[in-house]
């Protein structure tokens, strides 16, 4: 889990410059999902949004499939990921909790679709500098499939 300054997330340029680890962990996890979820259609994961308990910031969107996930650190246990994320976010914020919300694999990428979903907010593959699907298709080329 990182954290970055509201300024780079809000600057097109400065979010795009960011080291891909950190570029999915904050603000794409849902695009490296989504290709993730593509490239391997029958790898039997689907989208879960960890998403925080209201009053509490943070989101992250990750592949999950037979007790494991995909996402910006590569497979994990999905349990010792939420573990991770816990810890790491309870730094931060005393108190962070979450739930696991299944997700439609169309909200991942179609604002329409994710804006549907009470609390998630998710920037569409445009909103980003250049072309994130390709990004997140070139970071999965690091890891073996499923």
């Amino acid at each position: 889990m990182y954290v970055i300054p509201r300024a780079v997330q809000e600057n097109p340029v400065r979010r795009w410059a960011l080291p891909d680890r950190v570029f999915f962990a904050c603000g794409a996890c849902h695009i490296l999902t989504w290709a993730f979820l593509k490239a391997y259609p029958k790898s039997g994961f689907v989208p879960v949004w960890i998403k925080p308990t209201p009053g509490f910031p943070g989101n992250h969107v990750v592949a999950v499939g037979n007790g494991r996930a995909f996402d910006y650190h590569g497979y994990s246990r999905f349990g010792d990921l939420l573990h991770h994320t816990q810890e790491k976010a309870s730094r931060w914020w005393e108190g962070w909790r979450f739930e696991l919300v299944p997700l439609p694999v169309e909200a991942l990428i179609e604002p329409t679709v994710a804006r549907s979903i009470s609390g998630l907010q998710l920037l569409a593959p445009d909103a980003f500098l250049h072309d994130p699907l390709a990004r997140a298709r070139a970071f999965l080329q690091r890891f073996p499939e499923p």
